[in-house]
């Protein structure tokens, strides 16, 4: 059975605003828990015009306040951009006021340009080298305090609030493997390295207290429609988006331009057919052989689904056309 899960950069439409993103977020996790997805997560990002979730802690205590069940977690925290410490007591807490039901998804990308991570940090002394030692330090937190350890988290301590390592690159996969930590490949944007990076993290995988396997969640874009041509105009906010991203020029989530994708230069259209190639843009039929195609090739043990829609209500339409297609797929 293949769990699927929600990812959601609280998008910020244009001629919207940050508080209706977030109004959105909360009712696409209630949506998504009484579809029956199994976790939701929030991504941190700064400085960027089209996203509403900087302050993913608060963001993701919001979420589980307003749902019962569904697993809502960070995908994930930029740790180079954090103390460990710091990091630990936010998610202690969440985990305190929510038990059972808290994820926290490790990232190094500073989840913003330089000048963004120079305000955040003050200065880029912080090595993202330094990684998998700050991920150590924030294991440490969350367990159960050492003898002799003279600083604790409170709350954190004891709390074990499952870590995951994501990545899009070979690197992240290394420190899944050597950690035992399950690992989320951000496929959904770069894809280019995923297979290799599956396969190191694989072969190399050490058993952990967390976990005595490898687990694999793989990001997917998904936008689904009742016709493939209306879910193909759905999508075009999303590339115009991350063709804006890409030439400098962040912006809020577009309303939608038919044929947008054609109009590009070819060199633009060949790259975003390339960052975009791990999704599915269709009616359900469309969806649901291009989720079997993908899920074969990759074999992963869980989705993370992705679906940029600027019009809320198609969003909405487009999770439930996707749990629809799960189904048939999970049930193998």
């Amino acid at each position: 059975m293949i769990p699927f899960s929600v990812l959601d950069l609280s998008p910020i439409t244009q001629g919207s605003n940050p508080a209706q993103s977030l109004r959105n977020t909360l009712e696409l996790a209630r949506h998504t828990e009484a579809l029956g997805f199994q976790r939701y997560w929030l991504a941190e990002h700064h400085s960027m015009p089209g996203i509403a979730s900087a302050a993913t802690s608060v963001v993701i205590g919001h979420v589980a306040a307003g749902t019962s069940k569904i697993r809502v977690g960070a995908g994930g925290i930029m740790l180079p951009n954090h103390s460990p410490l710091v990091i630990a007591e936010q998610f202690g807490t969440l985990e305190a006021l929510f038990p059972g039901r808290i994820d926290l998804g490790l990232g190094r990308a500073p989840g913003s340009d330089q000048m963004a991570a120079r305000a955040l940090r003050r200065n880029l002394a912080t090595d993202p080298d330094q990684f998998p030692h700050d991920v150590v330090e924030l294991m440490g937190y969350l367990g159960p305090p050492q003898p002799g350890q003279q600083v604790i988290a409170v709350p954190g301590m004891s709390s074990n609030v499952p870590l995951w390592i994501l990545g899009s690159s070979l690197f992240g996969a290394q420190v899944a493997a050597a950690l035992g930590l399950p690992f989320a490949f951000a496929s959904h944007f770069a894809p280019a390295q995923m297979m290799e990076a599956l396969g190191i993290y694989r072969a190399r995988f050490r058993p952990s207290a967390q976990l005595g396997k490898p687990y694999v969640m793989l990001g997917f874009n998904v936008f689904a429609a009742d016709t493939d041509a209306e879910a193909g105009l759905l999508a075009s906010s999303m590339q115009q988006a991350f063709v804006n991203l890409r030439t400098g020029r962040p912006s809020q989530l577009p309303p939608p331009v038919a044929g947008f994708a054609n109009q590009l230069p070819a060199t633009a259209k060949a790259m975003l057919d390339e960052v975009l190639s791990c999704s599915a843009i269709g009616a359900p039929a469309t969806v649901r052989a291009a989720l079997e195609q993908f899920v074969a090739r990759t074999q992963p043990q869980e989705l993370m689904i992705t679906s940029q829609i600027f019009d809320h209500a198609a969003r909405l339409h487009s999770y439930k056309i996707t749990a629809e297609v799960f189904k048939p797929l999970a049930e193998r």
